[in-house]
Formats: structure tokens, sequence, C-alpha cells
């Protein structure tokens, strides 16, 4: 069905335009039994992206009915402008069973447009199932919008100050629900206990269950937050007098946040641990020192008597000594040997690999691929060893290798413009006739959000750009074809972020596929595929 056919919203809005331009009124319709739900809330608190979640649910729970939402935006006092902007969270609104009317309060001391209700009976008039209106940012002693609906629903975060301050809200007097958003925040949990201790004390619910209340922890950042399913089922239960939707227990559930509370600061915790790693390097470093100097005075002097004291010295300072920077120190003298000649020998799961530690000059002098340190004292031999060490050598500063494969030179073959053909055109003339291939891809800003080829303006015009367009395992095979995607001389790099794992599962179908292509072809057996396929398109 087409927009048009379920609702005359042309008639709709020039109906409401007239009305707040004070040209029509319209009065409201005592026998319409249409319920209005109210949401309410202070600032910030994510009233929009509720009532989203609220519409989302709605439209894939009731296929046969259409929904309206007149959304109040604050008019600020200087200029008398509002910025409509609730629309910007609204994603679930271009359905032809939704109408959303965006209106301004006309007055920076109200939270409800003064034609609000005119709103209201228009969209009765014109048979809508469900009409929620919500309400501009509202303070504690607000509660107007209970004047303007059957069902109120009040939403806050749990940054609202001390427990006493809960005293002073009205709407936890009048609401019919209370949705304690951005339940992901650190104290959280803590709010929703005083919210509940608070709603008990001003209805009189002593004896009434914690999980009872219509209180509910929601995150509505969430995709299918649990909070707000159960919302959506006690809003939607209450409304129709029915039980037709499904309420799991209200009692609390584990949060699926992106980052866990325990780990909010694990960026602080990674920098904590790197400099608790290197003031450990610093001082055992000044503690090898330390110790290389007196071993070294021990040698020079004869006297028993200071021998000693000076044993005891050393004992004590080895005793703080960690066994590994011990080792480390130990090792050294073998391993300096062992990249000071030809050739160096290491293990690559159970193969021995063997690469020349030297090569030629053009002027016929013989370098070493890797410089050693000449250091003498055990403090400097140790911090190197902990802070920068060989290739191939914790804490990996200079590769993860212990050499770099001395026949390939370092080489990007990069690569991202217009559909997959054309880029993988670019590749070939890349790697033509170059005995590695690394390819390097950059996609295009559609695919890098994560959307598919489209012709909305805003996607249409960037297809391709700067970047090649995969929205299909298809593009994939079409981008490396010609490529042995299991040789070890080929290797693929992809600029990407949010859809990597879909990207990644492109790539791995292409590469599997082009396998199994590869041993079909050289076995012979494509007449027995194709007969396995088509008895399977026949079942």
């Amino acid at each position: 069905n087409s927009w048009g056919e379920l609702k005359d919203i042309r008639t709709i809005s020039r109906s409401i335009t007239l009305a707040e331009a004070r040209l029509v009124q319209v009065e409201k319709n005592t026998k319409s039994n249409i319920p209005v739900l109210g949401i309410t809330g202070t600032g910030g608190a994510g009233k929009s992206t509720i009532t989203d979640e609220i519409v989302r649910r709605f439209l894939e729970k009731y296929s046969d009915k259409t929904i309206a939402v007149i959304s109040v935006d604050p008019s600020k006092k200087k200029t008398g402008g509002a910025l409509l902007g609730d629309r910007i969270r609204m994603n679930s609104i271009h359905s032809p069973r939704v109408y959303m009317r965006s209106m301004a309060t006309r007055t920076s001391e109200k939270t409800i447009s003064a034609t609000a209700q005119q709103a209201i009976n228009i969209c009765k008039e014109h048979g809508f199932d469900l009409i929620i209106l919500e309400s501009a940012g509202a303070g504690q002693s607000d509660a107007s919008i209970v004047e303007h609906c059957d069902m109120s629903l009040y939403v806050m975060t749990p940054e609202y100050g001390a427990a006493s301050q809960l005293e002073k809200i009205n709407m936890l007097d009048f609401a019919d629900a209370i949705a304690l958003n951005k339940f992901d925040k650190p104290g959280a949990l803590d709010a929703l206990h005083d919210i509940k201790k608070q709603y008990k004390r001003n209805h009189g619910l002593w004896e009434v269950k914690n999980e009872d209340l219509p209180i509910f922890g929601t995150i509505s950042s969430q995709f299918n937050d649990e909070g707000i399913n159960k919302l959506f089922g006690l809003l939607m239960n209450k409304i129709f007098n029915t039980e037709d939707v499904l309420i799991s227990d209200n009692s609390f559930s584990d949060k699926n946040s992106i980052i866990p509370n325990s780990r909010i600061r694990y960026l602080s915790e990674i920098t904590e641990e790197i400099r608790k790693y290197n003031r450990l390097v610093n001082e055992q470093s000044i503690l090898a020192s330390e110790l290389y100097k007196l071993y070294g005075t021990l040698s020079m002097i004869n006297d028993p008597h200071a021998q000693n004291q000076i044993k005891e010295i050393i004992t004590q300072k080895e005793n703080h000594q960690i066994p590994l920077c011990k080792k480390l120190i130990d090792e050294w003298d073998e391993t300096k040997l062992r990249y000071q000649k030809d050739e160096f020998e290491y293990q690559v799961r159970d193969k021995t690999v063997k690469r020349s530690l030297k090569f030629i000059s053009l002027s016929g002098t013989s370098i070493p691929r890797i410089a050693v340190p000449a250091f003498k004292d055990w403090g400097d031999i140790l911090k190197w060893r902990l802070q920068e060490n060989f290739p191939g050598k914790f804490p990996y500063t200079a590769s993860v290798f212990p050499l770099r494969n001395a026949a390939e030179d370092p080489t990007r073959m990069f690569a991202g413009e217009g559909g997959p053909e054309r880029t993988n055109r670019r590749f070939h003339y890349l790697s033509s006739g170059q005995p590695f291939i690394r390819l390097s891809t950059a996609f295009d800003s559609v695919t890098l959000y994560g959307n598919d080829p489209d012709h909305r303006p805003d996607i249409y015009g960037k297809i391709g750009n700067s970047g090649v367009s995969i929205a299909t395992v298809d593009d994939a095979k079409k981008l490396y074809s010609g490529f042995d995607l299991s040789d070890s001389k080929t290797s693929v790099s992809m600029t990407i972020n949010g859809p990597a794992p879909m990207m990644l599962a492109f790539f791995l179908h292409a590469a599997i596929d082009q396998a199994c292509e590869k041993y079909i072809e050289e076995h012979g057996l494509w007449d027995k595929v194709i007969n396995i396929l088509k008895e399977k398109q026949k079942i």
C-alpha cells in the first residue's frame, strides 16, 4: 500500500497547520476511544529514542494498525525559534502506517504546545489506532502532559542528583510507567532502587514487590534492549487492555553494554599498565647496573674482608632482581653471537627458516641486517632488551618476525574506486609482473557505514567514491578475481571499520569458493558438481 491509501497525510498536515495558525478550532471528540500515550522527561533523557523504539516494536507487533506521533520541541526565549530535532532520532517512522508531526511550544515556559491537543484531536478524527504525544524536556514540577493523554510514561536518567531530589519530581506521582534510561551508566542500579522506593512512598504501595512496579531500566540506544521490550509489553497491554504482548520477569537482568562497567576504563588501564611496566624496567635496569659495578669492583679488590662485604651487598641486590631479567643478561653474549654470524636460523611452526644476516652494499661493503648494540653495562643491556630488543622478540618494537624476507621489497598495492570490476583491473595493473601480491583495499563510505547501494540521494552520489563498493559475496569474488587468495605470496588488507566482520566473511567465502573451483577444475569434476546441483534444485 502507498502512504496515501492508508491516511490522507496532506489533509492531516494542513489541518494541524491551520490549527497552529488559529484559523480553525478542532474540538475534542468525546466519543473517541483512541488511546493517547504521553511521553515526557528531562531534556536529553532519550525520549525520542524510546519513542522510536516503541514505534518500531508497534509496527512489528501489529501489522494492521497505524500510529501517529506528535513531537513537541521547545522554542528559545531569545530568538523564538525551535530546532524540531526530535525526528533526527526517529528511524522507524518511514512507514505508510506512521505519521509524525513536529511542533514548537511557541513559548519557553511550557513543555506542551497550545495546539497539541488539537493535533491529537485531528489524528483521532482520522482514525489512528494509537497516538503518541512526546513533550519537550520537562522540569521537576512539570506534569502537564497528563492532561492530554490516557497513559503517561516518564523518562529519566541516573543523573538526577541525590535521592532527595526524587521527592520534587511531580511525574513520579502521575506517571503510569517510568523508564530509567541510559541504564548502562555507573550508579544505575542504585538509582533504580531509589526510584522504586520513592514510587512506593508516593503511591502507598508498601506491600508491592519491586519486581511488580512499572519501572524499567532501559538502554534505548541498544538494539532489542530487554528493558525496552518489557516496557513496550506493559504499555501495549494497558493501552489495549489485553495480555497478548508477552512480558518477561521485570527483575533486573544483566546489561549487555558494548563496554561493561567493569571495563569502562580499559584505555586508562592499558596506559597505567604501560607506565607500570616502564617503572619496573627502570628499577630493574638500575639494579642491574649496580650489580655490574659491584661485580666489577669485586674482581679488582684483593682484600677478603672487603670482598665479603661486597658479596653481601650483591646477595641483597640479587634478591630483588626478577629471574627473567637475570636470564636476559646471562644470555646476552650468546644471543649477540647468533646475530654476528652469516646466517640466522629460526623456527616457524615445524619448519626451520634460514636467512642471511648480511647484505652487500653498492660499494661492496658487507653490512649486517641487524645492528647489535655494543653495550657493556648490564643496566643498558637489560633496558634495551626490555624496551626494544631484537626483531621477533618481546616487546616486538622492530617486528613480530625475526627477519624480513629479503626477496621482497615493502609493497602496498592500494586501490579502491567505483565497482569491483574497475578496482580489480587496477589491482591487476599494480601487481603485473610482481612476484608477491600485496593487495590493499579501500572501501567507499557507503560500504564503510554498512549500507547497500541505493537510489537515495545521500547514498547514490557516494557509491564507489574514494573506495570500492562491495555489497555482496559476488562483489567480493569479482574484486579479487584472478588472484590466488590461498597462495602464501598473496595477501589482502582492508581499510574497514564497523562492517569488518561482514567483509571478512565475504573474503572467506570468495577464497573458499575459489579453492573449491580450482580443485574441481584440476580433477575434472564439473559434470559431477553440476549433476549434484541439479538434484538439489529438484529437492
